[in-house]
């Protein structure tokens, strides 16, 4: 039987340290499908089909990847997409308590749907959507935090405000 993991997050923009949860998901399961989950919290810079784009591009030389978007609940998605385990990138202590909050919730409502976490490697410990986009909204590089594509893609979004990237 086929390993899937969903792998759920804005991704807005997607970073290094997304590709290498990615990449290290990939040696753990079978197929892995990195999910635009719909957050009605947060508002975001790229547009859905902005994002999907990006990460295609970026994950382009990936095998067994897929990149999909969904608006609803993540484990419904999960058992639709016929997989049964959640992907999640922890960073620091801070995101494991949210993190921790979020499995409990999925598990309520699937029993038959895990969370597996993996530790974000050391190189991208504070690398963060938010923070690559505040940086980027004021004019700082964020060369080598994110992909080219997306360090141009950024770069576009920003160039209009007058900032010095």
């Amino acid at each position: 039987m086929k390993k899937i993991a969903v792998y759920p997050g804005s991704f807005d923009p997607i970073t290094n340290g997304h590709v290498d949860i990615i990449k290290r998901g990939l040696r753990m399961f079978d197929e892995l499908i990195v999910l635009i989950a719909h957050n009605p919290n947060k508002k975001t810079l790229f547009t859905v089909e902005e994002r999907l784009g990006m990460i295609r591009e970026v994950i382009r030389d990936c095998k067994n990847v897929r990149v999909d978007s969904f608006d609803g609940l993540l484990v419904e998605y999960v058992k639709g997409a016929g997989a049964n385990v959640i992907l999640r990138g922890l960073r620091a202590l801070s995101d494991f308590e949210y993190e921790f909050q979020l499995a409990l919730i999925n598990r309520r409502l699937n029993r038959d749907v895990e969370t597996v976490f993996l530790m974000s490697g050391f190189k991208w410990f504070y690398t963060s959507s938010k923070i690559i986009n505040e940086a980027a909204s004021l004019g700082g590089s964020v060369k080598g935090l994110v992909p080219e594509i997306v360090n141009l893609k950024l770069q576009e979004k920003y160039s209009y405000k007058g900032g010095i990237l």
